[in-house]
């Protein structure tokens, strides 16, 4: 028979996994338009549950640069000041990506591609 302690440890472990914690899954894109990934045998995620980081999509980023443009037919000049450039993440069909199932398990943080080297 187990004791106390045993009894309180299992009812703390049955109350956190019922609570569905967060947790790490891996997933593949199948489509972009809209984005839907595969997770697993029953489970294919869409748009709607999906939360995207900077790392797996496009987006603008303003930078501060200061330098002179490269030569060309004796035409130089400087090129300074705040300009905006697009980062190109996004995903495309085939992309492996690692995911965080948010607790409750409705929602999932994509964080980045997974690369294989």
């Amino acid at each position: 028979m187990p004791n106390m302690v045993e009894l309180i440890k299992s009812a703390a472990m049955g109350a956190v996994n019922d609570s569905k914690p967060m947790s790490v899954l891996f997933g593949k894109v199948v489509s972009t338009a809209p984005v839907k990934i595969f997770v697993e045998q029953k489970l294919t995620l869409n748009e709607a549950q999906l939360i995207f980081t900077n790392n797996v999509r496009d987006y603008d980023l303003e930078m501060t640069v200061e330098h002179f443009t490269e030569e060309s037919n004796s035409h130089v000049h400087p090129y300074k000041g705040k300009k905006k450039f697009r980062v190109h993440n996004g995903l495309v069909a085939g992309d492996e990506v690692i995911m965080l199932q948010m607790q409750g398990g409705q929602k999932f943080v994509v964080l980045d591609k997974v690369v294989n080297t």
